[in-house]
């Protein structure tokens, strides 16, 4: 698994592989996870693909991409692009800068972000999950995952490698350990997906 973010040169967007692969297969799990809500917060947007690709595919519901201010120019550009009626404007949002002040959600996805963030950032991310998370509404998170402390691949083991040389804060989360941080805010393991390209999609819902 590897991460590349470059700029188009025919359409000047940002473009990131990593939101290109296995979209179909998360849209099939969403459709099903997201098939009663209404308002989905995406955490961290990144390059904004994943923002339109779903809001396209998911017409019932309204879709709010995130992310820190450095990432909102491009963003912009892809829904600028696609012009969906159920998509708005990206909002900045920084995990650590809690109290998030972003109003309520019933349904939160973010992908591809907890081995790129540091251990207390994810602390943070859930406590402010708690914060703007609907009661009985659902969070999905995807990503690399480590069972009982191990890697579930070769290929995993390699990219946690990656990201360490990358950044020594980074790393492939532990399952069981990210499970009971949503445990501590009241959510309960729905399903543990298994992805192409060993990756998993965990789905939680907030009980009131």
């Amino acid at each position: 698994m590897t991460i590349t973010n470059f700029i188009s040169p025919m359409k000047k967007k940002p473009f990131s592989q990593a939101s290109e692969n296995n979209k179909d297969h998360i849209l099939n799990m969403l459709k099903e996870a997201f098939a009663e809500t209404t308002s989905v917060l995406e955490i961290g947007s990144g390059t904004g693909q994943h923002a339109i690709y779903f809001a396209g595919k998911l017409a019932h519901l309204i879709w709010q991409p995130s992310d820190i201010d450095t990432d909102m120019t491009g963003i912009k550009m892809w829904l600028d692009e696609a012009a969906l009626p159920n998509i708005n404007d990206p909002i900045n949002l920084d995990v650590n800068e809690l109290p998030w002040d972003i109003g309520k959600y019933d349904g939160i996805f973010s992908a591809n972000t907890l081995h790129i963030m540091s251990k207390a950032e994810i602390e943070n991310m859930f406590h402010g999950i708690a914060q703007v998370l609907k009661d009985n509404a659902t969070l999905c998170v995807y990503g690399p995952f480590n069972y009982g402390g191990k890697y579930t691949s070769d290929s995993n083991e390699q990219f946690d490698c990656w990201l360490y040389k990358r950044n020594p804060k980074s790393a492939i989360r532990d399952f069981e350990w990210v499970n009971s941080l949503a445990e501590n805010i009241g959510l309960v393991l729905n399903s543990d997906h298994e992805m192409p390209a060993n990756n998993r999609l965990l789905e939680w819902t907030k009980k009131s």
